[in-house]
């Protein structure tokens, strides 16, 4: 059972190392914020999900996972129907996973390993073959790679008005400099205040948002040209040259390839 702690849902401690759960959601269902006494893997087979902690925003789209530490408190969205498989590990297992938030790639390999492990609702090492299987997910989770799928909040007042403008409405055609007059500063405010806090200059961040938020419009199922106007691209083609850029494919290729790998 869970019970609230200032606000927030908190888990009680599994007992053993290792816990899984399979379960599928319908397109936009929240988990309202809680946070586990576990590390946490959150992957989808299918879907989009969005995690948001007070530390920003980590959009997950197919083949990819979030690594969310123990303590953090988290909530998730979901864009489109998604079929979530998450690994619960004993704090600190995962010895080489950083102790913030972050997206991670997943392999073909590891997600097998985590297909096979949510038929165990509770694993330990004193099942031999359940040993072998957390040994191998630990070495497949110390040697994923993390991609920049992540947008950070600012924490300067002025920046965070600036950010919030933005996702309501990341089709904003608006200058920057009117952005930031609209809160009462200066762009060079914003900007210095921006890549302080977030590492991303003010236009990159934006540029971030957009993508982002496209991955959820398409997960839900809109058109790439839908979702390119309603993320604030111009034009379709400048928004798949972005995509390209960012993740190495088109939009088209990459949601096809992640259809097949599930």
């Amino acid at each position: 059972m869970s019970r609230k702690r200032q606000g927030v849902h908190a888990c009680p401690s599994l007992r053993t190392p290792v816990a899984t759960l399979a379960y599928d959601f319908s397109p936009g269902h929240v988990i309202p914020i809680h946070f586990h006494p576990e590390d946490q893997l959150v992957y989808a087979t299918r879907g989009v999900m969005t995690v948001r902690t007070h530390q920003g925003t980590w959009v997950v789209p197919p083949r990819r996972a979030v690594w969310i530490p123990a303590t953090t408190p988290h909530s998730i969205a979901m864009s489109g129907l998604v079929s979530m498989r998450t690994l619960y590990l004993r704090a600190g297992m995962a010895r080489k996973l950083p102790r913030n938030c972050c997206v991670v790639n997943v392999s073909p390999l590891l997600q097998e390993l985590i297909l096979h492990a949510c038929q165990f609702p509770r694993m330990n090492r004193r099942a031999k073959t359940q040993a072998h299987l957390i040994d191998l997910m630990l070495d497949q989770l110390e040697s994923v790679q993390s991609i920049p799928l992540q947008l950070p909040a600012p924490v300067d007042p002025r920046a965070q008005k600036v950010a919030a403008i933005l996702q309501r409405d990341p089709s904003d055609v608006r200058s920057l400099a009117a952005l930031c007059r609209q809160v009462g500063a200066s762009k060079r405010t914003i900007e210095r205040a921006f890549e302080k806090e977030t590492n991303l200059s003010l236009g990159k961040w934006r540029q971030q948002l957009r993508l982002l938020h496209s991955l959820q419009l398409l997960a839900a199922g809109e058109k790439i040209a839908s979702a390119a106007l309603d993320a604030g691209y111009s034009t379709p083609s400048a928004y798949i040259s972005m995509f390209r850029r960012a993740l190495g494919t088109t939009p088209r290729k990459y949601f096809e390839t992640a259809r097949g790998f599930t």
